[in-house]
């Protein structure tokens, strides 16, 4: 199962794409190609799903796994009562391989002190490489081996990139099963990062790959279009709805937004098109050993193309998450840094709107531009109608169903001895042969964010919702799918009782399913998961020997006052290195020793606040020092040495909503530096610890940190 992230309903080549995707376009040529598939707006409930054949409220994974809200639903962690196909698959003798992207733990369970239970290791796979959270630096990744935290094996100057590492550790994967287990049947799970934001890839790939997008986005939905209407994904006669509120005319774009907008959108081509090229080493490794034939390949998205690169699209979205401005005239000043290491680039709307073509809205819809999603079945052992197209409604939940009747296999009653809940899917195996089977699927209840939305036998209800408005000011629209492709012509009112009926049995399945209670709060439910996780701590100590921290297990420096001492002790001759960093080259701190003096580094955004302490540390034991206080949202930074002051600055930019995706090291800045230094920068000295000490002053903009924690799902 090859699950891509954020990729819109016609990026892939065999669906109408620009970009070039031979490897799964060959994999569609040997199977099939679903047009009627959906998922359920975002990525950890689409996971949630596609793992367990239940919907998501359903295991307790019903919004992010960012947060539990303490509701049934909404817990971010998957039931136990609810198996995964991991679980299922090991019980019939299955190796159960997972290496990418997970998303189903609570991010604040993602320390090296757990719990693991909700890791994949705990969920039924025997090996897993790669990262627990929404997204991770694709240079200088958040990386975990099994259980354990682990550094990336290699730097961006040694050439190295995230997909390629996750292409290579799945081909070991099953090369090692061939060697030891080969009679074994097994079942591998590989999630890149693509094509979720940061887009980073290199810039060679994405100078190819401009050219192709100087016409602007209205021509590259027509251009994509009319491909799908010959390669029979969409019906002829299908034609493109109105431009999603807020994106404007191509041509109405001054020249320098449609400059940046243009290279955005090559930095996320040139990343679906890297990322099919490690595809293609594993598929060629399949083929080498003799199992392709008779290897079910699934390629599939976890929902639609990402509206969180807002209007204009972002170099670095660090320093605008932290109330810092990216203006055109400082994304055209790093046009040629985008997809590098020091950048977070997102694209946008208008090029992920035309990701979502022909499909109205965006990932977080419950529209067809959140919900419907490309999925490319390979099986030539076992599908005969090879590059056929199958129009069936099917749904991320179905798909646990379908591979237990392909394998004759029962839902077991008991996982680890917890008894299970209902598979509530429906196979869809019957069009695997059949173009026209009707698989026995009639409902489907859509909600994210308080977005809903309701298909019935060919029909679909759908309702946008405005955060913070009254759910009964929501417009319900309805639509006749069989007839009407992309929810194009609204017959709410010339059939408004069927509309009422559509209405009413949504409740009834959010009850069924726990949706209720319905939550539109973005800040709020980010600021009581966190007073929940943190509680009242306020000191952190950090020993020589430590590993790495994730950022939601580190120290929240957002929006207050904080202290950092080091007790270390420098040899004669002086030392170097660095103390503690949190963060990457795209944004946070670092404490470090520089030429004998005692340096700290604010990094906001790629903007770098430096202040050096005014005389050299000396030999002996020392306690060296950051403090930052917050006054009238001024941040006054003073380093010290055994209490002494040695150098202050003054600065408006501090951490308001976030420090960075990435975690935090001692002794050291592992990969992605922090500061102006070759990492990772290892203190020369002796380490004893480090300490962190927050003031109760915090005030965060619990909104714009909610919107923040969006983005980076």
């Amino acid at each position: 199962m090859v699950l891509f992230d954020d990729v819109g309903f016609s990026d892939f080549g065999c669906y109408g794409g620009d970009a070039a995707t031979p490897t799964i376009d060959r994999l569609a040529e040997r199977g099939l190609r679903y047009t009627g598939f959906h998922t359920t707006a975002m990525c950890s409930t689409t996971r949630a799903a596609l793992l367990t054949g239940r919907n998501h409220h359903s295991v307790g994974v019903g919004c992010l796994a960012n947060f539990d809200s303490g509701y049934p639903g909404y817990r971010g962690k998957i039931a136990r009562s609810a198996g995964t196909i991991a679980e299922m698959l090991r019980a019939h003798g299955y190796r159960n391989y997972m290496v990418g992207k997970w998303h189903v733990t609570p991010l604040y369970e993602t320390g090296p002190g757990g719990p693991t239970d909700g890791w994949p290791l705990a969920r039924g796979f025997d090996r897993f490489y790669g990262f627990l959270d929404a997204e991770t630096d694709q240079y200088a990744p958040e990386l975990v081996r099994d259980n354990t935290h682990v550094a990336p094996p290699a730097t961006f100057a040694d050439g190295y990139h995230l997909t390629e590492d996750l292409a290579d550790e799945t081909i070991r994967m099953l090369a090692e099963h061939r060697a030891t287990v080969p009679d074994t049947p097994w079942f591998a799970y590989f999630a890149p990062g693509a094509c979720h934001a940061p887009h980073q890839v290199d810039t060679a790939l994405i100078d190819e790959y401009d050219p192709m997008f100087a016409d602007g986005w209205d021509a590259a939905r027509r251009r994509r279009l009319d491909r799908m209407i010959e390669m029979g994904i969409v019906p002829p006669g299908t034609v493109l709805p109105a431009r999603n509120p807020g994106v404007k005319p191509w041509e109405e774009l001054p020249a320098d937004q449609q400059r940046v907008a243009q290279r955005l959108q090559a930095a996320y081509a040139a990343m679906l098109d890297h990322t099919d090229r490690q595809l293609a080493r594993i598929v060629d490794h399949l083929e080498r050993v003799g199992d392709l034939d008779n290897t079910l390949v699934l390629v599939l998205s976890d929902n639609g193309a990402s509206q969180e690169g807002g209007p204009l699209g972002f170099v670095n979205a660090m320093g605008p998450y932290n109330m810092i401005a990216e203006s055109v005239a400082d994304k055209l000043a790093r046009l040629d840094d985008i997809g590098g290491p020091d950048t977070h680039s997102n694209f946008p709307w208008g090029w992920a709107m035309a990701a979502n073509t022909p499909l109205k809205r965006y990932k977080q819809n419950t529209h067809g531009g959140g919900v419907r999603d490309p999925l490319v079945i390979s099986w030539p052992t076992g599908i005969a109608d090879a590059g056929g197209l199958r129009h069936q409604f099917a749904h991320a939940s179905d798909l646990v169903p379908t591979l237990l009747e392909l394998l004759d296999l029962d839902p077991p009653a008991e996982v680890n001895g917890v008894p299970q809940q209902p598979i509530e899917g429906t196979s869809f195996l019957a069009s695997f042969a059949d173009p026209g089977a009707e698989t026995g699927k009639q409902v489907q209840y859509f909600e994210m964010f308080s977005h809903r939305g309701l298909w019935l036998d060919g029909w679909k209800a759908v309702a946008y919702h405005a955060p913070g408005t009254p759910l009964d000011d929501d417009v319900w629209e309805l639509y006749h799918l069989d007839e009407d492709f992309n929810e194009v012509h609204d017959l709410s009112a010339e059939q408004p009782e069927r509309l009422a009926s559509m209405i009413e049995r949504w409740w009834k399945e959010a009850e069924a399913h726990q949706v209720l209670p319905l939550d539109d709060r973005f800040g709020e439910r980010f600021a009581q998961n966190a007073a929940r996780v943190h509680g009242e701590r306020t000191h952190y100590e950090f020993w020589a020997g430590m590993g790495h921290l994730p950022t939601d297990v580190a120290p929240d420096v957002r929006s207050r006052s904080y202290r950092i001492v080091a007790d270390v002790e420098i040899p004669a001759g002086g030392a170097e290195g660095v103390l503690i960093a949190h963060g990457d080259a795209t944004s946070g701190y670092s404490l470090y020793l520089d030429g004998d003096h005692l340096v700290h580094d604010l990094n906001i955004g790629g903007s770098h606040q430096v202040v050096r302490s005014d005389r050299p540390v000396e030999p002996g034991r020392h306690e060296l020092g950051f403090r930052l206080e917050r006054r009238d949202g001024i941040g006054i930074g003073t380093l010290s040495i055994d209490g002494v002051d040695v150098g202050s600055m003054e600065t408006a930019d501090t951490f308001f909503t976030m420090v960075s995706f990435s975690g935090l090291d001692i002794g050291l800045d592992r990969s992605s530096p922090v500061g102006a230094y070759e990492a990772p920068f290892v203190f020369t000295g002796t380490m004893r610890r480090v300490t962190v000490d927050m003031d109760h002053d915090q005030d965060v903009d619990h909104d714009a940190a909610g919107m923040t924690q969006l983005a980076r799902e």
